[in-house]
């Protein structure tokens, strides 16, 4: 499997022309990938294992993660120039680091904030970056950008065409704790948000009324498939039918599977004798999600290191159109981060 895996995911196909409307040439700044980096954050960056294995998934469990605090505005923008996996024409793919915001509030480090400085490293002069699809905060994986607004509105309109048809352009994977019953299916279910004690949550409404849609309740659907099992685990591709917060979070959650790492939702699964049920979404407040010892174990982890396991969700395959109606689609691919390589390595899941 990793063989497997490592080859599909440490490439990308990219762009072989360059979409209508914004043709301007474009000046690439050369991308260093050897360049021996400062801060720890960058050097996390990099998936590439230890030949001492054991002592790797013992001494750091979450190598790859992003700590947006403890990094300076240069340093953040050196560390998404690394995370440039395609650069075409107006379209700039990134491979996202999980736990670095999107957008957030004035003065915050995230995403946006960073993008005029972004735009200049990458040569495009007054042509800044703007945010066509991007991961959450807590999602690792693809982030397109767009220098042209034409090409940024048309990329808008197919995603909102392919939403309203039911095609999925988003290609998800997640690490389960749990495996789902059926290997394959879809999963719907109404959801709303909810402000409770300082946090927005997402909910389950059964039976939703013409006012609770109304109000905001939304129908949800996401396609799933178990890619491979193993420890008690799966590994899951998700495509998501619909866009709503949290929502491949709360589909598996309500499949009794919670995602390795979700400390929002996973408290809704509970266990009695071995047997997992749903708990009334609106009666638990989100913790650490809790991991049996044998799990523990098999991830060498401790019951400290495991609360602050990150989301194993990430963001793998974009489909987008052609350049004209005929052309076929094209597809981006983004790498998965090593902690969620380790965790693969862990748990023994095989890529069939």
């Amino acid at each position: 499997m990793r063989a497997v895996l490592t080859r599909e995911m440490g490439g990308c196909k990219v762009w072989t022309q360059i979409w209508g409307g914004c043709r301007q040439g474009l000046g690439i700044c050369a991308v260093p990938r050897a360049a021996g980096f400062v801060t720890e954050a960058r050097h996390q960056l990099q998936s590439r294992g230890s030949s001492k294995r054991s002592h790797t998934l013992r001494e750091k469990p979450f190598q790859g993660l992003l700590r947006p605090k403890s990094l300076s505005r240069e340093e953040l923008v050196d560390i998404l120039r690394e995370a440039v996996v395609d650069q075409k024409g107006p379209l700039v793919t990134l491979n996202k680091p999980q736990g670095l915001p999107v957008t957030g509030k004035p003065g915050e480090l995230t995403l946006v904030s960073v993008l005029p400085e972004l735009s200049q490293c990458l040569g495009l002069g007054e042509r800044e970056l703007q945010v066509v699809r991007a991961s959450g905060k807590e999602t690792s994986g693809l982030v397109l950008l767009s220098s042209c607004p034409q090409t940024a509105s048309r990329l808008q309109k197919f995603f909102t065409h392919s939403q309203r048809a039911r095609k999925p352009t988003a290609t998800y994977f997640a690490v389960t704790d749990g495996i789902p019953a059926a290997s394959e299916g879809k999963i719907q279910a109404p959801l709303k948000q909810e402000h409770t004690e300082g946090a927005n949550l997402v909910v389950p409404v059964k039976s939703p009324s013409r006012k609770d849609i109304l109000k905001g309740v939304k129908r949800t659907l996401s396609h799933f498939r178990v890619v491979a099992t193993g420890s008690g685990c799966a590994l899951v591709q998700l495509q998501p039918l619909t866009v709503f917060p949290s929502q491949l979070q709360v589909h598996m959650a309500l499949q009794l599977c919670p995602v390795l790492g979700d400390h929002k939702y996973s408290a809704r699964v509970g266990t009695v004798l071995g047997q997992r049920f749903l708990l009334p979404a609106e009666s638990m407040k989100p913790h650490g999600q809790v991991l049996d010892e044998a799990l523990l174990s098999r991830l060498h982890l401790t019951p400290a290191q495991a609360a602050q396991l990150p989301l194993h969700l990430h963001l793998h395959r974009l489909h987008l159109p052609g350049i004209r109606p005929r052309d076929a689609p094209t597809e981006l691919l983004a790498p998965l981060p090593s902690y969620f390589s380790r965790t693969l390595q862990c748990l023994g899941l095989q890529y069939q």
